[in-house]
């Protein structure tokens, strides 16, 4: 089995950028695995690559003894179990900016295509009607653009919106600072009421399951738009459809889903199937090939760098340490729960041989630790590696 494997047609920069780090034992698959497969390919694997339909179980994770990285070829990390990965010294890498601009086109595109209720006069088109009614067809100049989650997608697509002359508010539960002539909104239901098109870039956490429901688009503005390219659970599927059909909202642009279809040819059921003024798309926001570019050399990139040389700047669920390469010293890494005595006894496996340490490197949150040692010259690792391991709070030695 290889020592790399990556799944759901990853571009084929990682492999090339792989291969020009010295891993060349990779295997690739087109789809997403589960099941079995997925347990036969997790046994041996070192460094594991998807995108957003493989989901990483505690109970799968746990199958894995020998990988020691995932790395996530999209923004979210939801479909691993992050804590899980974290006990069992498994690091979890994204690239959480590399395809920011391809879903802010996509969205400004949208908000232009509804307001000149292109999706309607496309469909009558292709059946030979001539809708020319300018009835409801409006330019975004002047237009609100309200933006909920001012993140690396919100704020780039705050800058586009402005230079083509909408005015910006926006609201995020964390304070950040205004671009450009933004303004900040102090509630959502502000932005709902102020805002002509309203467009979501949060995550998908408890606390934005449904936040846009009945309730909300009463808020909003008649004939408002709004447009979701962040994560399906956000966005009361049923209430969209309620408040289209009473045509308070004058129309909808929506990437994702509740519940997407898993592999192609698989149907999309949702009730927003056949309505006017509705962009459907696949889950596409940052699907160009810039950004799938972009997207596999900054993750296959962090992972070869953490499995050479333990660097894990970017990991979502590791103390960031950033190292350099030391090929004159032997390397240690040590994983462990974050708890007293811990440094003073790793230390004491070295000292008790007479070892000199060159450098280390330390970093903790709440739950754990990282610590690396580079060890003077090049020595014997293997009892060194089992004194390490017999430490009381250690998750993983490598």
């Amino acid at each position: 089995m290889a020592n790399i494997a990556l799944l759901e047609n990853i571009n084929a920069q990682a492999v090339s950028l792989l291969n020009g780090q010295g891993w060349t034992d990779i295997e690739t698959h087109a789809g997403a695995l589960e099941g079995d497969a997925l347990k036969k390919v997790l046994r041996s694997v070192r460094l594991l690559g998807i995108r957003s339909k493989t989901e990483l179980t505690r109970e799968l994770l746990e199958s894995a003894p020998n990988l020691e990285a995932v790395g996530c070829f999209c923004i979210g990390t939801d479909q691993v179990d992050l804590k899980a990965a974290r006990e069992l010294g498994i690091a979890v890498f994204n690239a959480p900016y590399a395809n920011t601009r391809s879903v802010a086109e996509l969205v400004l595109g949208e908000i232009i295509m509804l307001m000149r209720r292109i999706p309607e006069k496309n469909k009558a088109a292709h059946a030979g009607q001539w809708l020319k009614a300018v009835d409801g067809a409006c330019e975004v100049r002047g237009k609100v653009l309200g933006i909920i989650g001012y993140g690396h997608i919100g704020t780039q697509l705050s800058i586009l919106a402005e230079a083509i002359g909408m005015q910006i508010v926006f609201y995020d539960i964390v304070n950040k600072l205004a671009l450009g002539n933004a303004q900040k909104c102090g509630s959502l239901n502000e932005l709902l009421m102020r805002a002509d098109v309203v467009t979501l870039h949060v995550p998908a956490t408890p606390q934005t399951d449904n936040m846009i429901s009945a309730a909300q688009f009463k808020k909003m503005k008649k004939g408002s738009f709004l447009i979701n390219a962040a994560r399906g659970n956000i966005v009361d599927i049923d209430a969209l459809k309620d408040a289209l059909m009473s045509e308070h909202i004058a129309g909808a642009a929506i990437d994702v889903f509740p519940v997407e279809p898993y592999a192609k040819g698989d149907v999309l059921d949702t009730p927003l199937r056949g309505l006017p003024n509705v962009i459907l798309t696949p889950h596409i926001g940052g699907s160009t090939l810039e950004a799938q570019e972009n997207i596999a050399l900054d993750v296959a990139e962090k992972l070869a760098h953490y499995a050479t040389h333990g660097v894990t700047l970017g990991a979502v669920n590791m103390p960031q340490v950033a190292l350099p390469e030391a090929p004159d010293h032997t390397r240690f890494r040590h994983f462990h729960r974050n708890e007293p005595g811990v440094l003073a006894k790793i230390n004491d496996v070295f000292s008790s041989r007479g070892l000199n340490i060159a450098a280390q490197y330390l970093q903790t949150n709440a739950q754990s630790g990282y610590v690396v040692i580079d060890i003077d010259g090049q020595i014997a690792r293997d009892d060194i590696l089992r004194d390490l391991t017999a430490i009381s709070g250690t998750i993983r030695v490598f």
